[in-house]
């Protein structure tokens, strides 16, 4: 098993609990991102920079995962992709993506492109809250607990 984390928008807070729990399951942790990133020194973490463009780090964790690996996303159609090729899926708020849900996700994600397209202010997502923090933990408590090596 492997987590992999697209680590462009995923916030410092939800990266410190993935190395937290990388490091105490001793699981393997890949970010990936188009830009440096900083990761503690361990032989579980490390980072991945892609080169710049639409969809690169996307591609590169499709393209590593394994059935049975953790992805961390807030990306809907890489969450889909990750479901596809029997990975699991979620997002930094604690979200667990799954084949029920994903088409409903996308249609929604679609949806409001549309309207921002269109010109409609359809707000951004909440605030990130200690709440959600926590329901990531617990949902990657979960996640870990499952699938013990």
């Amino acid at each position: 098993m492997h987590i992999w984390v697209d680590a462009d928008a995923c916030p410092k807070v939800i990266k410190e609990i993935l190395f937290r729990a990388a490091e105490r399951k001793q699981v393997p942790l890949t970010l990936v991102a188009n830009q440096y990133l900083s990761t503690p020194p361990s032989p579980l973490i490390n980072a991945v920079q892609v080169p710049q463009g639409f969809d690169v780090a996307d591609n590169h964790i499709v393209e590593k995962l394994s059935p049975g690996d953790l992805v961390v996303t807030q990306d809907i159609p890489l969450a889909a992709e990750v479901i596809e090729k029997q990975g699991i899926a979620i997002n930094p708020r604690g979200e667990l993506y799954t084949k029920e849900n994903i088409k409903q996700r996308l249609g929604m994600r679609d949806f409001m492109e549309t309207l921002r397209s269109a010109g409609v202010d359809t707000g951004g997502p909440a605030a990130f809250s200690q709440a959600d923090r926590q329901s990531f933990a617990n949902q990657l408590d979960r996640f870990l607990a499952r699938h013990k090596r």
